[in-house]
C-alpha cells in the first residue's frame, strides 16, 4: 500500500512538472516566437543531445523557475545592473577589436536587460556545474567558487580605482592557459580566412559560396533587405560612418544552423564591398544580420517603462548593450526593421574563436579560464552603468554590487552555489521529462 501512495506521489510530480514544461515551451517557441512544428523539432533534437544543450536552448524555463526563488543579495529593483542575460560558459569568446586587439570577452547579447546581477551569476554557475558533468571535470563546486570569486575580487578592484572598467580588457598579456593559447593562435590567422572559408570567386567577382548553411534568398528578401539598408546605414556611430559605396551589397545569402536559441530567427549574411574609391585594394566585409525579440528576462524582471521607450527597437537594445559592455566596439554594429520585424548587423569576425572542452586538459586549466570569465563578468556590469552616452543608471554597479554583498561574501557564495547545485538537478530531471515529452508530441 505504501508503495502504490509513493508512485502515485511521484506520478503526479512529473505530471505536474510536464505540464508546466510544455506550457512554457509552447508559450515562447509557438504563441511569442511562432516557430513551426518542424522548426521547433529541429531546435528540440538540439537540446535534446545533452543536459547542457537543453539547459542553453531554454533560458525562459531558467527565468520562469529562478526568479521566484527568494536570494539575500540582490541590489535593490531600482538600482539593477545591465545584465547580459545569458550568460553562460559558451557565451564567451575572442574576437579582434575595432583596434586591432585580440581580446577575450563575452560575445552575445540578444538578452541584453536590466535586472539583478545575480541572475546572470546563477545561470552562469549552474551552466559550470552542466558543463563539469558533461565533460569530466570534477569538483565542480570548487569550479563555481573560482568564477565568483574572480568576479568578486574585480569588483573590488574597481571600487578601490585599482582598474577601470573602461579599460580593462582580456588580451594575450593579462590571460593565462587555455585562454592565452587560443589568443596567441589567433595572431596567426589569415585576415582572408573567413572569405576563403564562406565565399568563391565568379568571373573576378566574390560570392558566398552556396552549402547547406548558406542558402540562396528568394527576390522579394533581397529586395526588402536592399531596400531597408540605408536604415542599417544610418544607424551606425556617426564618427564609424564611411561613405554609402563602403556599404555597397555585393551578395546575400541566408545562413542556417547557428544557435540553439536562435532557430526560427531569421538569419542573413551580407557580402559588402568594404572600400571606398580612393582605396586600390579589394577588401569584402562579411555582415551577419541577425533578427531579435524582446530579451527573455523581461518576461519575468520588474517592469523598466524607461528602458522600454528607450530601445523600443530591439535590434538597438542588442547594439547598445554590446557597446555598453565592450569596448572599442565593433564599427559596423546597427540595426534596422523590416516588415515590422527587427534585426541588428555587426561583422562576422574573421578571428572568432572561443574555448572548447578539448582545449581544456584538467580542473587547473580549467580554473585559469574561469577566473578570466569570472573578471569579464565583473568588467560588463561594471562598464555598462555610465560609460555610454545618455546611459539609463546614475549610479556605479559594482558599487551596488558590493553594497547588496556587504561584508558576507562567504554567505553570498555559499547560498548561489546551493541554489546552483540544487538547479542542476532540476535541469538533469527537467531534461529527462523533456526527453520523454519530445518523444511523444515531436515523433
Amino acid at each position: 500500500m505504501i508503495e502504490n501512495w509513493m508512485a502515485e506521489v511521484q506520478k503526479t510530480r512529473r505530471t505536474l512538472r510536464c505540464n508546466m514544461l510544455e506550457t512554457v515551451l509552447n508559450e515562447f517557441d509557438s504563441r511569442i516566437t511562432g516557430l513551426s512544428h518542424d522548426k521547433r523539432k529541429q531546435k528540440y533534437r538540439q537540446m535534446a543531445e545533452n543536459p547542457f544543450r537543453f539547459f542553453r536552448g531554454n533560458a525562459y524555463l531558467f527565468y520562469y523557475d529562478v526568479t521566484k526563488i527568494p536570494f539575500s543579495f540582490h541590489t535593490p529593483e531600482d538600482k539593477p545592473t545591465w545584465i547580459q542575460g545569458d550568460m553562460h560558459l559558451e557565451n564567451f569568446g575572442a574576437f579582434q577589436n575595432s583596434e586591432g586587439d585580440l581580446v577575450y570577452d563575452v560575445n552575445d547579447f540578444d538578452e541584453g536587460y536590466m535586472g539583478s546581477y545575480v541572475y546572470d551569476l546563477l545561470r552562469m554557475t549552474v551552466s559550470i556545474a552542466l558543463y563539469c558533468e558533461q565533460y569530466g571535470f570534477t569538483d565542480s563546486e570548487e569550479r563555481m567558487r573560482t568564477f565568483l570569486q574572480a568576479y568578486y575580487k574585480q569588483l573590488k578592484k574597481f571600487v578601490k580605482g585599482k582598474e577601470s572598467p573602461v579599460t580593462l580588457f582580456f588580451t594575450e598579456e593579462n590571460t593565462k592557459g587555455p585562454i592565452r593559447k587560443v589568443l596567441k593562435k589567433l595572431e596567426k590567422r589569415d585576415l582572408a580566412r573567413l572569405l576563403d572559408r564562406w565565399t568563391v570567386k565568379e568571373a573576378g567577382r566574390r560570392m558566398f559560396a552556396l552549402s547547406e548553411e548558406l542558402q540562396p534568398v528568394t527576390q522579394k528578401e533581397q529586395q526588402k533587405i536592399e531596400a531597408a539598408w540605408c536604415q542599417y546605414v544610418e544607424s551606425l556611430d556617426e564618427e564609424d560612418r564611411k561613405k554609402s559605396e563602403f556599404y555597397e551589397i555585393k551578395h546575400i545569402v541566408r545562413k542556417s544552423g547557428s544557435g540553439t536559441a536562435s532557430i526560427g530567427l531569421d538569419r542573413f549574411y551580407i557580402l559588402i564591398e568594404g572600400k571606398e574609391e580612393c582605396e586600390q585594394e579589394l577588401d569584402d566585409i562579411i555582415l551577419e544580420m541577425k533578427e531579435v525579440r524582446a530579451p527573455v528576462p523581461a518576461y519575468f524582471m520588474p517592469y523598466d517603462e524607461e528602458f522600454w521607450l528607450r530601445y523600443g527597437h530591439q535590434g538597438e537594445r542588442v547594439v547598445t548593450t554590446q557597446k555598453a559592455m565592450h569596448h572599442h566596439d565593433d564599427p559596423f554594429l546597427g540595426f534596422v526593421t523590416i516588415d515590422n520585424r527587427h534585426f541588428y548587423v555587426r561583422e562576422r569576425s574573421p578571428y572568432k574563436k572561443r574555448i572548447k572542452p578539448e582545449d581544456i586538459e584538467n580542473n587547473q586549466e580549467f580554473d585559469k579560464v574561469l577566473e578570466v570569465f569570472g573578471g569579464i563578468a565583473a568588467k560588463i556590469h561594471a562598464r555598462a552603468d555610465r560609460d555610454i552616452e545618455h546611459s539609463l543608471l546614475d549610479y556605479h554597479s559594482e558599487e551596488e554590487i558590493l553594497k547588496a554583498i556587504g561584508e558576507e561574501y562567504d554567505a553570498f557564495e555559499t547560498q548561489l552555489i546551493f541554489m546552483s547545485m540544487a538547479y542542476k538537478e532540476r535541469v538533469k530531471s527537467d531534461y529527462v521529462l523533456f526527453c520523454g515529452w519530445l518523444n511523444t508530441k515531436f515523433i
